[in-house]
């Protein structure tokens, strides 16, 4: 949807509830407050809506569902809390936890039925995960989900004030926090434009900004690691400045230092790219990963995120996914856009592909002929990695190959909150009238986050955190 269709003008700058950012996790508490009776605006710093958000894959985890029942697929809130916490290491704050595993069928439900969110019918199983439950939205794009949520944003009438960035938050002579003050006529690419305004919140604040991924200064800070050469999945515009002001009043900083870094990403595209449709939904679940120095694979494809950017990391240098067209066949995906791109590449056969990427030819077949007879057992017994029920050996051309190397995608840590998506203090007081949900807070994910529970995530605690501001 196009900016000029949602209302960008404001009859008073005071409302009920302000939210801050126009991602997954702020235009759910933007429609949650208002359906509770709150007169609400949204605040965007750039043209547009959607942030981050928008260019995700759309894919969201969730437990018990109805579609898995109907295909036998065995699930509960419990296992999934369980796989959660084992991927964050146990870092997660377990109330947290518990509250999107306890949401997440409800934020799913919500999702097709009063926003009219379509998705695929097939359930991706993605590493960390003890079972298939991952719903992906129709046209694999957090876009089609934004752009039902704009659709509602607009029939309910919220106005979403775009090129608005948001400053600091504005107190009262208490010191208690009453409002925002922000820059008017934003432009992205000119510092000095704008003039500064102030809009009173009645009730409640949101903050939903999203994670700092792209804030090189920052990152670096937390983890010196992350510096220049470390691409982002990112857009450019996700920094740290509104979490910055959060923590100036006070608010409890969770995890900084937690980033999660891609592994399905590439070195040979910009970004988060085309990429990932092949090495996440066909390499990691069907195909293998190897070191192309040795020709040996180093992992279980199908751990976690962290699991799995890490043991790339050791080996310090490009890694290279491998799969056939059986494969991609097998997977249900189309990798056309990779193939086009050339990030995946075509080769007749497993000599022409070492060849090109330099791996020993006879350790590459050795690797793959060992990686077939595991699925032929229906047991990878070396690292231990799940064979999906359709596998089907890498044994017949075309085989797809593309060069791997993680880069940072997401950042668990930001300012804490409960279960009721209230900010924290440092003394883990909820701070009056704020609120907030999304990358923006921390505690939710612990060490690394599981692959496709951020939208979870947003829709879970911005619906949460929607409803609360308006009742505050």
């Amino acid at each position: 949807m196009n900016t000029d269709q949602i209302q960008n003008q404001v009859a008073a700058e005071r409302f009920d509830v302000i939210v801050i950012g126009s991602g997954f996790a702020g235009l759910a508490a933007a429609i949650e407050a208002k359906r509770a009776g709150a007169s609400v605006c949204v605040i965007e710093k750039m043209k547009a809506a959607g942030g981050n958000s928008i260019i995700s894959d759309g894919g969201i985890a969730v437990p018990a569902s109805q579609a898995q029942a109907e295909q036998h697929i065995q699930d509960s809130k419990e296992l999934f809390y369980q796989d959660m916490m084992r991927a964050g290491l146990y870092c997660n704050q377990p109330a947290l936890v518990r509250t999107l595993a306890d949401g997440a069928n409800d934020a799913f439900e919500w999702s097709k039925s009063y926003l009219g969110v379509p998705y695929l019918e097939k359930i991706e199983i993605f590493g960390g995960h003890s079972v298939a439950r991952c719903f992906t939205a129709r046209g694999i794009t957090g876009g089609t989900i934004i752009k039902q949520m704009l659709l509602k944003i607009r029939e309910l009438g919220i106005p979403i004030l775009f090129q608005h960035r948001f400053l600091s938050f504005w107190n009262d002579q208490n010191d208690t926090i009453i409002g925002v003050r922000v820059l008017k006529n934003y432009e992205y690419a000119n510092s000095s434009a704008g003039e500064e305004i102030k809009i009173f919140a009645e009730r409640g604040i949101v903050l939903a900004t999203g994670g700092f991924g792209a804030d090189v200064a920052f990152r670096q800070a937390q983890d010196p690691r992350l510096d220049e050469t470390i691409d982002t999945t990112n857009k450019p515009f996700a920094t740290a400045e509104a979490l910055q002001e959060a923590l100036r009043i006070g608010a409890k900083p969770v995890d900084l230092s937690k980033v999660q870094l891609g592994p399905w990403a590439s070195p040979d595209e910009k970004g988060y790219g085309v990429g990932p449709y092949f090495s996440e939904y066909v390499v990691f679940q069907y195909g293998v990963v190897v070191d192309p120095e040795t020709g040996n694979r180093f992992c279980n494809e199908l751990a976690d995120r962290k699991t799995l950017a890490d043991a790339m990391l050791t080996i310090g240098h490009p890694c290279v996914g491998i799969a056939n067209q059986a494969c991609v066949e097998q997977s249900g995906w189309s990798i056309e856009k990779c193939l086009k791109k050339g990030v995946v590449k075509s080769f007749d056969s497993i000599e022409s592909l070492a060849t090109h990427y330099g791996i020993p030819n006879e350790t590459l077949r050795n690797t793959i002929a060992s990686f077939n007879q595991a699925v032929t057992n229906g047991k990878d017994a070396e690292f231990g990695k799940p064979i999906l029920v359709n596998a089907q050996q890498i044994a017949t051309p075309p085989f797809f190959a593309m060069r791997l190397w993680p880069k940072v995608h997401f950042t668990m840590g930001g300012v804490g909150i409960n279960e009721r998506a209230e900010m924290l203090d440092r003394d883990g007081n909820p701070i009056p009238h704020l609120f907030a949900a999304g990358e923006v807070t921390g505690g939710v994910h612990g060490a690394s986050r599981l692959g496709s529970c951020s939208i979870t995530d947003c829709l879970v605690f911005g619906r949460i955190a929607g409803k609360n501001a308006a009742g505050n």
